[in-house]
Order: C-alpha cells, then structure tokens, then sequence
C-alpha cells in the first residue's frame, strides 16, 4: 500500500466557489418598456457558484489519472486549482514536484510573439538553464513540425498549430507532473498518433499524469486510476474500467443512475 511520502498530489475538502453577476429575468413588457432608455442602469443579480464541492483524493507518483464528467462538471476547474491557477476557497491541495500543465490551446502563449520567441519563453518560464533550452527547442520544432510558421506570429496560427505546438512545448519540459486538459484531440491524425505516442511514452517512464477528456477511450488505455466528477462532486474513484462503465452507464439512464447502488 503507498504511503502518504510517495503522494504526488493531493486534494483534501476542496470547495471552489466563486460570483458571476447577471441581469435578473424581466417580463416582455418590461423588455419594451425599456427600449430606447439605454442610460437606464440594468438590474444585475449576484450568484455563487460552487464548481467544486468538498472534493479529496490522492494521486500517488508515477499514478496516470483520468478525471470524466459531464460539461460543467468541474473537472476543468480541479485541474486549473491543482495547478495552482485558481486557489481554493476551502480545503488543501499539496503538490510535489515539477509541474507542466496544458490546460486549453495557447494559454501561456503571447500572441503577437512568433512560435520560436514563445517557445524560449515556456522553457525560461520552466527554470531551464540556457545551455538546457536550446536542446529543448530542437526537440519542440521537431515534435511540432510547423516549418516556416515557426517564425511567424502566433496571431496568425490555426487552432490545430496552436495545440501542436502547445503539447510539443507542455510534453518536453521533462515535468514529474503533467496535466493534460482535453489536448491530446489537437491536430490532424498523423499529430494525434505522435501525440498519444508520446503519452504512453511518458507514461512508461511512470511519470504522474493527470488527464480530463471526453475520449473513454484514451482514459482506458492510458490510465491507471480514474474518477467521475458530477455537478462538481466526486462520485466515484476506481479503476479506468469501472469507471467508464459507470459513466456510460449514467450518460444513457440519466440523473436517476447517480441514486442506483450498482453504478
């Protein structure tokens, strides 16, 4: 059994609360009766949302870690706050090690910047030394592959050259802790293939892997520890296979299948 030393993650009652303000629902007529009186200040309501309730479990190293869920299920939002983006509002979350996080298309990148100038900035920003980086940047334009573009703003980059080179630059900062948000999609199929490649490739160097994603199937084949997360709850941790049979399984019967004691 590990012991609580070999934990690279660890998540204990978190609660992620956080305002949005909104107009507050007006009748048809009160619609009409404000056309034309646009200095009129709006009446705007305020609404906490909880994205994620009182959530604990534990990733031990060298543990890949599937999270699935329905949209707004907070997994984007746990993945951002274990990586220390959003703080919690309770509850504690202790990493150790190296962080490298891809956690949507480009964030982190500056845009007016060319491919090349952001890829020194991500390795900088990884605490490489000089001599270290310019081994890295051969290996990330290598893995990315986007030749000429390379020099050019990324302002001007599709959303699949985004992605190709977000992953190549998250993949090769050698990070004890990866975590991966619903990237392993980008590009087209020759990419796909090299970028799964190089998951299990990371994942044979039992590296501590965090992954959210819709793909079942990548979670099963990639994983080695899984959860489901429902309206910011967790509701169960198991193995990649049971708990992909018991999200299936709720995605075809519905909320009822949450209060079933077999899913």
């Amino acid at each position: 059994m590990p012991s609580d030393s070999d934990l690279a993650v660890k998540v204990e009652d978190l609660w992620i609360r956080y305002r949005t303000s909104y107009e507050a629902n007006q009748t048809l007529k009160g619609a009409v009766l404000k056309l034309g009186k646009r200095s009129e200040r709006r009446k705007k309501s305020v609404r906490v949302v909880e994205a994620v309730k009182d959530v604990s479990f534990d990733v031990h190293n060298g543990t890949v870690l599937g999270i699935v869920g329905a949209n707004g299920a907070g997994k984007s939002t746990l993945m951002r706050a274990v990586a220390g983006i959003l703080p919690p509002t309770e509850g504690r979350i202790t990493v150790n090690g190296r962080v490298s996080t891809l956690l949507a298309l480009g964030v982190g990148f500056n845009a007016m910047l060319s491919g090349r100038e952001n890829i020194m900035l991500g390795c900088l920003a990884a605490g490489l030394e000089m001599d270290e980086i310019q081994d890295k940047y051969d290996q990330i334009t290598e893995f990315a592959d986007l030749g000429d573009f390379i020099d050019l703003p990324m302002r001007t980059y599709s959303s699949g050259m985004y992605g190709r080179l977000a992953f190549a630059v998250s993949v090769h900062m050698d990070p004890d802790i990866l975590l991966i948000d619903e990237a392993l999609s980008a590009g087209d199929a020759a990419f796909k293939e090299k970028s799964f490649s190089k998951m299990r490739e990371l994942c044979e160097q039992a590296r501590t892997i965090l992954i959210v994603s819709h793909a079942l199937g990548t979670i099963q084949e990639l994983c080695t520890d899984a959860i489901w997360m429902h309206k910011g709850e967790l509701v169960r941790q198991g193995t990649p296979e049971q708990i992909t049979e018991d999200y299936l399984r709720f995605l075809k019967v519905g909320e009822s299948a949450l209060t079933l004691e077999d899913v």
